[in-house]
C-alpha cells in the first residue's frame, strides 16, 4: 500500500513570463533621475551648488519623459508608478529641500531647519493625494488636464528661485537673505498642498499640424536657451509659471462651472419630460 508522500507528485516550477523592455526603458529613466536627484545632495554638502541645481534640474526633465515613454510604450505598470512615486520624492522633496537649507536656510539653525522639512513634507502629502486622485471614479474630465496644487517638480523648481538670483548676484549671499528665503519657501510649501488648480501638461498629447514648426522652433530655442543663459531661463521660467497660476485655476473653474450649468439644464429637461 503507498504511503501518502508516495502520491505526492512534484509540482513544476512556476513559469515566469519573461518582461518586455518597453516595460523597462521607462523605470530605467526613472531610476536614472532618482540617480540625479541623490547625487545633487552630494554635490550641496559639498559647495558645489551651480552643478547640484542642474542636476535637480536634470531629475525634472528625465520625470518629464519616464511617464511619457511609458504611455508610448504602453508600458505603464503599478511598478513602476510606486517607482515613479518614490524617486519624485527625493527627486523634488528630499533634494531641494536639502540644497536650500545648506546654501540659506542653515543660518536661521533649527528655524531654518523646520522650513526646509516643511517644504519636504508638503512633497510628500502632494504625491500622496495625487497617487489617491488617479482612483477617483468621479473626477470630471475635463479636470484630467489640471492639477491640484503645485505639481512636485515645479515645485521643486520654484523652491530653488533664490539660488537662481543668488548665481547671477541679483541677490547676496543666501545666508544673509534666510528668513526672506523661509518665507518665500513656506509659500511653495503651502501652494503645493492648496487646493489651487494649476495646467497639468500631461494632457497634451498631440500637436496641431500648422503648430508643428512653431513648437520645434520654441522647444529649440528653449533647450539653447538653457544650455547658454540657464539662470536667467530658469528666473524667466519660474516668473511665467507664477504668472499662470491664476489664470489655470481661472479656466478650471470656468469649466467647471459650464459642467455645472449643462448638468442642470439636462435635470431640468429629465424633469419636464
Amino acid at each position: 500500500m503507498q504511503t501518502e508522500q508516495e502520491h505526492r507528485q512534484p509540482q513544476p516550477a512556476r513559469a515566469f513570463r519573461p518582461v518586455p523592455v518597453r516595460f523597462l526603458l521607462p523605470n530605467l529613466i526613472t531610476l536614472l533621475a532618482l540617480c540625479s536627484g541623490v547625487t545633487a545632495i552630494r554635490l550641496a554638502v559639498e559647495g558645489r551648488y551651480q552643478v547640484a541645481v542642474a542636476a535637480v534640474i536634470l531629475a525634472c526633465v528625465l520625470d518629464a519623459i519616464d511617464g511619457r515613454l511609458a504611455r508610448l510604450l504602453k508600458g505603464t505598470s503599478r511598478f513602476g508608478a510606486e517607482l515613479d512615486s518614490l524617486a519624485d520624492f527625493v527627486n523634488f522633496g528630499v533634494a531641494p529641500a536639502i540644497l536650500i537649507y545648506v546654501w540659506s536656510l542653515n543660518a536661521m539653525r533649527p528655524a531654518g531647519w523646520i522650513v526646509a522639512l516643511m517644504l519636504s513634507m508638503a512633497c510628500a502629502l502632494r504625491l500622496a493625494r495625487f497617487n489617491v486622485a488617479l482612483e477617483d471614479p468621479n473626477k470630471p474630465a475635463f479636470a484630467h488636464g489640471y492639477f491640484t496644487g503645485i505639481p512636485a517638480p515645479a515645485g521643486a523648481g520654484l523652491a530653488m528661485a533664490p539660488m537662481y538670483l543668488g548665481f547671477l548676484d541679483v541677490v547676496p549671499d543666501g545666508h544673509t537673505i534666510a528668513k526672506p528665503v523661509a518665507v518665500y519657501i513656506v509659500a511653495i510649501a503651502v501652494l503645493m498642498v492648496s487646493r489651487v488648480p494649476t495646467f497639468s501638461g500631461k494632457s497634451v498629447t498631440q500637436v496641431p499640424r500648422e503648430m508643428v514648426l512653431p513648437v520645434l522652433a520654441a522647444g529649440a530655442l528653449v533647450i539653447v536657451c538653457l544650455i547658454t543663459f540657464p539662470w536667467e531661463t530658469l528666473v524667466i521660467a519660474a516668473l511665467i509659471y507664477v504668472a499662470l497660476l491664476p489664470v489655470g485655476a481661472a479656466s478650471y473653474y470656468r469649466q467647471k462651472r459650464k459642467l455645472q450649468a449643462a448638468s442642470e439644464a439636462a435635470g431640468e429637461g429629465n424633469t419636464e419630460a
